[in-house]
């Protein structure tokens, strides 16, 4: 396992301290499942807004409850690790709950970052960066409306 990849706890630790000597913690979430250049675009963003990113993802259950059945396409320790070998990404927390309200009253983040295709009500936090044009959901749903499962068209 990738040594980006923390328990809240370990985070809370590394973090903590960081905070106290003044650095600027920023956290965002989301499945990343199937990342996409829409999610590196917002990771980056987010990154740049403070000196360390900490990444939430939602375990398997979570993503299943939020986005359906076949859902997610990689399990989450998957998911985890790619996002963690980010250069742009500090740390990556899995959280098991339906949104990640406890996460961040732990970590407390200076910045919380969400992408531009959540609507103003439905974010938990006070701040966030618009990264419109991508999502792993419109993306899947291309592919099987082309028939194709790599998404290929066929001229």
């Amino acid at each position: 396992m990738h040594s980006g990849i923390l328990t809240i706890e370990e985070a809370i630790l590394r973090f903590g301290c960081e905070k106290r000597n003044g650095r600027r913690i920023v956290f965002t979430n989301g499945c990343f499942d199937l990342l996409h250049p829409g999610h590196i675009q917002s990771l980056e963003q987010a990154r740049a807004l403070g000196d360390a990113l900490i990444v939430g993802i939602n375990g398997d259950a979570s993503v299943r409850e939020l986005k359906g059945p076949g859902r997610p396409i990689l399990p989450e320790l998957e998911r985890a690790e790619i996002l963690a070998a980010l250069e742009c990404v500090d740390a990556v927390v899995l959280f098991h709950e339906f949104t990640p309200r406890e996460t961040i009253a732990a970590l407390l983040p200076d910045v919380l970052v969400k992408g531009g295709d959540w609507a103003g009500d439905q974010i938990i936090g006070s701040e966030e960066v618009v990264v419109r044009g991508y999502s792993t959901t419109a993306i899947l749903a291309k592919m099987r409306a082309a028939g194709s499962p790599s998404g290929q068209r066929n001229s």
